[in-house]
């Protein structure tokens, strides 16, 4: 039998909201320090908060660099190994809601940033970079995380971390922010156990 919401553990506050604004603006610079050409470089967010991420990033790196990069979304959906759809008949499980792909410049001599919210097990990755190669080849791809939970499960390794977080397999990272949630913070949600 589970915990009662009163029993269950608390929820964890990892980073508030200017301790993200921080991680924020280092991570910007660190990607204009890498990135000696960012006429070349396009954030690219991963729906959902990727994109809201992906947006701030966009304006911190025109703010520090007086450079506007190009800024494009990718929904994964389709390119999920997790993702079950079945052609014409009842679907088995509950379906993915798809959300828009906006890639509105050339991939080709581009280094795609590919931008997320939290990287676990490196699968939502994987997808995201086959999207991407669907619509193009970009010369580089780099990834840009807030936070590493750490458990891949297969080999990729983002290049800006905002926080290294080891975890047990059974928590959760939850990052909130203020376009989707109404607040900017990263929670570190404890597993339940069981009685």
């Amino acid at each position: 039998m589970g915990l009662t919401a009163a029993q269950a553990p608390a929820a964890r506050e990892l980073l508030n909201a200017d301790a993200l604004q921080r991680t924020l603006h280092r991570i910007a610079h660190e990607i204009i320090e890498a990135n000696a050409n960012l006429d070349n470089v396009a954030l690219v967010g991963i729906h959902t908060r990727g994109v809201s991420l992906a947006q701030r990033l966009r304006r911190l790196i025109q703010e520090f660099s007086g450079v506007e990069v190009a800024l494009g979304t990718v929904d994964i959906t389709f390119y999920r190994d997790d993702v079950q759809v079945r052609g014409g008949e009842a679907p088995l499980h509950p379906q993915p809601l798809v959300r828009a792909t906006r890639l509105d410049f050339q991939l080709e001599g581009r280094t795609c940033v590919l931008v997320d919210d939290v990287l676990y097990t490196g699968r939502t990755i994987r997808a995201a970079i086959e999207a991407l190669f669907d619509f193009g080849r970009p010369e580089r791809v780099q990834l840009a995380v807030v936070v590493d939970r750490g458990h891949r499960e297969l080999p990729i390794r983002p290049d800006y971390v905002g926080k290294n977080l080891p975890t047990a397999r059974g928590e959760r990272v939850q990052v909130e922010l203020v376009e989707v949630d109404e607040i900017d913070r990263v929670l570190l949600i404890p597993e339940e156990t069981q009685q």
